[in-house]
C-alpha cells in the first residue's frame, strides 16, 4: 500500500482540498476586501480539488481491487 504512488497522490489530494478549504474559511470568518475578491473563486477551487481527489481516489481503489 505504502510503495504505491497513487496512495500518496491520494493523500496529497485530501491535503490541497483542506488547505483551499481552510482558505477560503478563514478568508470567510476574516471577512474584508480578501473575502470579497477570492471568496467565491476558493469555493470553485475547492469543488475542482475535490472533484481530482474523488477521481484519484476511485481509481486507486479500483487498481488495488477493492
Amino acid at each position: 500500500m505504502h510503495k504505491d504512488p497513487l496512495f500518496y497522490l491520494a493523500a496529497f489530494s485530501c491535503l490541497v482540498v483542506l488547505a483551499v478549504l481552510m482558505t477560503g474559511v478563514g478568508g470567510f470568518a476574516k471577512g474584508g476586501e480578501f473575502n470579497r475578491r477570492n471568496g467565491n473563486r476558493l469555493m470553485r477551487w475547492r469543488l475542482i480539488a475535490q472533484a481530482i481527489a474523488i477521481v484519484i481516489m476511485m481509481t486507486y481503489l479500483w487498481s488495488r481491487g477493492l
